[in-house]
């Protein structure tokens, strides 16, 4: 359930106009105690989706801690597929979970890349934010953050530096989103309200979908929000490019809802992502199912923009429902 997406650090030997990229999933098993796996796959230039075939086996990744509370995660062999890895809870702070990775490729200013994933550890009692840190999806470090917006959920962190900053959109009420700054990538404090509930299908609760995608208009950042009957809708903002607090674009009504296959499952009423990733002119995004299943959904970033209005314009008493995006397939 609850995927996020990125482009693979291979892209050799593909046809033209073809992206492939790395899907994480979180896996729950025996005791609902979560984990992270990993599928692989290509986007076509028409964007259509190549998944490669799911392995037979599953292999738990070799894990060391240290003093500091991270852990070090490897691949038994580098020649083994990524998709028959499984990053199992390994700190007594993760003890009963890795939930929610929320991938993302960051550039740094030198031109180099590094892939950060933020999660929810889970110990059975407590919940608190770490960082997923990698190069190669071979070896893995795993640190806890720091500070009073570590103890909330959904943190996800954007791109790449603002100046000396790193910038992170999380919730720290269990109501709205916020945008948040460090010159410290593991320590985090309180940050500035960016965007309340409005709609009546996001009026419990408003968060984020994963890591905001940069394009030309600005930041495209995919919300969940939470209504009525504990249902969760996916939405959209668009930040200014060069002012991150500031909204210049809202999604009145969602852009996908809980379809009827959608109402029953492991955790019913639900459509949810931890990250999307912008392709050849489109949004290409996996959701959750219900916990259950996931699939995928396309639209055109032309199309998506044009939904947005001015957050002043943007209001609607009742916000309907709207069919799921198209092109879905189930994976």
């Amino acid at each position: 359930m609850n995927p996020s997406i990125v482009p693979h650090p291979d892209q050799t030997n593909l046809s033209q106009g073809a992206l492939r990229f790395i899907l994480s999933l979180r896996a729950v098993g025996e005791g609902h105690i979560s984990s992270v796996t990993f599928r692989q796959g290509v986007v076509l230039s028409d964007g259509s989706l190549e998944l490669e075939p799911e392995p037979d086996l599953a292999i738990a990744a070799r894990a060391e801690s240290h003093d500091d509370g991270s852990v070090t995660f490897r691949r038994h062999d580098c020649s083994s597929r990524l998709d028959e890895m499984v990053l199992f809870p390994y700190t007594p702070a993760q003890r009963n979970g890795l939930e929610d990775l929320r991938l993302v490729r960051f550039e740094n200013g030198d031109g180099s890349t590094v892939y950060y994933g933020t999660y929810t550890a889970y110990s059975g009692a407590t919940i608190a934010s770490e960082i997923l840190e990698t190069r190669d999806f071979e070896s893995f470090e795993l640190r806890p953050l720091q500070g009073s917006a570590a103890r909330n959920k959904g943190m996800a962190l954007f791109p790449r530096k603002f100046g000396k900053d790193y910038v992170m959109l999380g919730r720290q009420d269990g109501e709205s989103l916020y945008l948040l700054r460090s010159t410290d990538l593991l320590s985090w404090e309180h940050g500035e309200i960016l965007a309340r509930p409005e709609y009546a299908w996001e009026l419990i609760q408003i968060g984020n979908c994963g890591a905001p995608i940069e394009l030309e208009e600005g930041w495209l950042v995919l919300t969940h929000g939470v209504g009525a009957m504990r249902k969760y809708s996916i939405g959209a903002l668009l930040l200014d490019r060069d002012d991150p607090s500031r909204v210049i674009g809202r999604t009145a009504v969602p852009l996908l809802s809980p379809s009827d296959e959608a109402r029953e499952g492991y955790v019913p009423n639900v459509v949810y992502t931890c990250g999307a990733l912008a392709h050849a002119g489109r949004l290409i995004m996996p959701y959750g199912v219900a916990d259950s299943s996931v699939s995928f959904a396309s639209m055109d970033l032309a199309e998506l923009l044009a939904m947005l209005s001015p957050p002043a314009a943007a209001r609607s008493p009742i916000a309907r429902d709207v069919e799921p995006i198209r092109d879905r397939t189930d994976a």
